[in-house]
């Protein structure tokens, strides 16, 4: 910038001394001056043998060739005296005004200054990382104050951070004894969880600045772009120390270093890892930096990365439990109307799998689904209507479906859910619908009363049975098949390979891996165990056997409860949706019906008729 200044000068003192130059060039080149009495005296007496006009300036020569110059106050009654004297006239515009000759001189080397002065910083942007009128690219953010009272649904995660938070706040408690500051905290855990927010919200415990920016700003197509804008971050966070560093999506450029570089792209991103690296090593005691990094595939990171002294704290972030969801759902809670009947527990028990922005997406459709319907506060149904949108998709109410497409839409829903009713070990049922919903023509949704974390053989078991009740009473009922078992089939077959492959729960193959599938937040797909042919086919008759098995059952049961059946259909059929207790009203008057029948067959065996 010195340089920069020293130069506009410089040029500024040339354009000056030019302008000056230009002018003495003017005196010394312009005629003596008459006063116009006197030229008009010359002229009369034939003294002046040629004029030029310049506006109303004169300029020229009289007999002997003696140069003049005067000024004219009326031009219109001078022309006549001149072509009266036969004088040579010749004329051009007015000249130009001191301050016009002067832009006209300064204003073409200002143009030429400022492109060059544009260019140049251009180049030096392109050098550092910062873009033309930047002072600097990466400022602390001052936003509205995040605290943990914010975040809600992961306490152990919290409860993780609150050393970091008394370590920007009293560094001097750990030092004295010997303690070294954390240099780093990767927030791991799929998108959604409240990486971002809780990183916020350290900084706002803390009371101290906070860098925010993602991976991808540090990404350029120019080689060394993002090494010198991670040098220039961590020299502008210096400064503010103490303070946090947050960089969303890290993989973006901490994934892992191939050692051979095919394009320039994949060198300038080690480029940039390596200058994250050298700079996460280079901070000292006194420097109160600690960098937060969020990830939801910590499996791509470089390992020098996640090194102690660089990394120190890996926390890993899942989806909330029933309580954390009960939690997220106050939070965002208190910011809407929410009738004071409504139940947020049972909100949350019907919602296993959301994360806290999947909550925080159900609250604001819940609040919509209100005001589309002029309400006053978000009421039961409004949740429900909006997990619904969420869950299965927006109702297509204005689909035209034909009676029979209907009819084997409501056998297929009821098959699932009377599977799922007679069967132990299942999940139970939320809600029956055989209104289209996104690509289903229908949809029977079952939900669990607390959240799985391992599931048994025969709940596996019977999950395939009850994806396979649809298909079953398609082909009891109607003796033929449709598309619309499609779904069904595939998750069967998935979960089947899995209880084979995976969970080794067959007797016939025992228990070996033969794939390894890396679930939640981590790659997705499987590493594979090698195996021979003939232990591939095998694990296909395996998997063909545990299939055909449970769809031989479920029919069997449902052809067994063959009334139940077409009854559920029929109350289906009528209603469209049926929730958990409908069909359990139904359940229970087909259980009394059965219990009365074998009542009868009782009297009538003990009285035959004669």
């Amino acid at each position: 910038m010195k340089n920069q200044i020293q130069l506009g000068l410089l040029i500024i003192t040339l354009a000056a001394f030019l302008l000056l130059g230009y002018n003495v060039y003017l005196r010394e080149t312009t005629p003596p001056t008459q006063s116009y009495s006197t030229f008009l005296l010359e002229l009369r007496q034939g003294n002046i043998a040629k004029v030029h006009l310049r506006g109303a300036e004169i300029t020229g020569t009289d007999r002997i060739g003696r140069a003049f110059s005067s000024y004219s106050p009326d031009l219109g009654g001078l022309l006549p005296l001149l072509q009266e004297q036969e004088v040579e006239i010749s004329a051009e515009p007015a000249a130009e005004t001191g301050t016009i000759t002067f832009f006209k001189v300064l204003l073409p080397i200002s143009i030429l200054y400022a492109l060059w002065l544009i260019f140049h910083r251009r180049k030096l942007g392109q050098r550092s990382g910062l873009g033309l009128g930047e002072r600097s690219r990466f400022t602390p953010v001052h936003s509205q104050r995040v605290t943990f009272a914010d975040v809600a649904g992961i306490a152990e995660a919290k409860v993780e951070l609150q050393e970091i938070i008394e370590f920007l706040k009293l560094p001097e408690k750990y030092s004295k004894l010997g303690a070294k500051l954390p240099k780093g905290v990767l927030l791991q855990g799929p998108p959604g969880t409240g990486k971002t927010l809780l990183a916020k919200a350290i900084a706002g415990e803390a009371s101290v600045s906070f860098f925010s920016l993602g991976g991808s700003d540090f990404v350029e197509m120019f080689v060394g772009v993002g090494a010198s804008r991670v040098r220039e971050l961590f020299a502008e966070a210096k400064k503010s120390a103490p303070c946090i560093i947050f960089i969303d999506e890290i993989d973006a450029i901490g994934g892992k270093r191939s050692g051979n570089a095919s394009s320039g792209a994949s060198d300038e991103r080690e480029q940039t890892l390596n200058a994250l690296l050298v700079e996460m090593d280079g901070f000292s005691s006194d420097e109160v930096v600690i960098v937060v990094a969020a990830t939801n595939r910590p499996d791509v990171l470089d390992p020098a990365l996640l090194r102690p002294g660089r990394f120190d704290r890996q926390i890993t972030i899942g989806l909330p439990d029933l309580k954390g969801r009960s939690k997220i759902l106050q939070v965002h809670a208190q910011n809407v109307a929410v009738d004071p009947e409504t139940d947020l527990t049972t909100i949350a028990r019907s919602i296993p799998g959301f994360s806290g922005a999947d909550i925080a997406n159900l609250v604001n459709e819940a609040a919509l689904m209100a005001g589309r319907h002029n309400k006053a506060s978000i009421e039961m149904d409004d949740f429900e209507e909006a997990k619904d949108k969420i869950i299965m998709g927006i109702a297509r109410k204005s689909i035209v479906v034909s009676e029979q497409d209907r009819r084997i839409t409501a056998y297929h829903e009821a098959g699932h859910a009377i599977v799922g009713l007679m069967l132990d070990e299942t999940d139970p049922l939320h809600k029956i619908t055989i209104i289209p919903r996104g690509r289903a023509m229908g949809v029977t949704q079952q939900l669990p009363l607390d959240d799985r974390h391992t599931y048994s053989q025969t709940y596996l078991l019977n999950r395939i049975k009850t994806l396979l009740g649809g298909r079953a009473a398609e082909s009891l009922v109607f003796n033929r098949l449709t598309t619309g078992a499609s779904n069904d089939i595939n998750i069967a077959t998935d979960i089947a390979s899995r209880i084979v492959c995976e969970w080794g729960m067959s007797e016939a193959i025992g228990p070996v891996a033969f794939r390894h599938e890396q679930e939640g937040f981590l790659q997705e797909g499987g590493q594979f165990k090698p195996y021979s042919e003939m232990t591939a086919q095998r694990l296909d008759q395996e998997v063909n056997r545990i299939l055909h098995d449970c769809y031989e059952t479920t029919y069997e049961l449902l052809n067994q409860h063959n009334k139940f059946l077409h009854k559920f259909a029929e109350v289906l059929l009528l209603n469209e949706t049926m929730d958990a207790e409908e069909a359990d009203i139904v359940f229970r008057s087909y259980l009394r019906e059965q219990e009365m029948e074998r009542r009868l067959c009782g009297i009538r065996s003990e009285h035959p008729t004669p």
